[in-house]
């Protein structure tokens, strides 16, 4: 079941990139806002496909589970938070090394990616068993 979640979690993250991308493209290609509220527009809509994409399709959660919002939101910031950590330790740990961009990058992401995977596995959309807990 893990290998199915994982898979369908990856095109998803595929997914929610592109649409940030196009989103913000698309806005800034139009010219009626600024390049960063665009860039804000398109990462929320790109969050938002996440959420409900993931909930329905990768943790097959067909009803609401009260808190998953929250629980969401709180996982994405802490996540954040984490990638952009790993990427300025990385940065300073290959300080003046051509691949010190593109390897924080990854890495930052890699991290970032893993959390939100256990996150809503176990936290977010963590199955409901019937122990007499709440």
């Amino acid at each position: 079941m893990i290998k199915r979640e994982l898979g369908i979690f990856l095109i998803v993250g595929l997914l929610t990139v592109l649409i940030d991308f196009l989103v913000y493209r698309g806005l800034v290609g139009v010219g009626v806002i600024g390049v960063d509220t665009a860039k804000g527009i398109g990462f929320l809509t790109g969050t938002l496909f996440a959420y409900f994409a993931n909930r329905f399709w990768t943790f097959s959660h067909k009803s609401h589970a009260p808190g998953s919002v929250w629980r969401f939101v709180l996982l994405y910031l802490s996540t954040l938070m984490a990638n952009v950590v790993v990427n300025a330790l990385v940065l300073t740990v290959m300080a003046d090394t051509m691949a010190a961009v593109p390897m924080a990058f990854l890495l930052a992401t890699g991290v970032s990616a893993s959390l939100n995977f256990l996150g809503m596995k176990f936290f977010v959309f963590k199955s409901r068993t019937s122990s007499g807990f709440t």
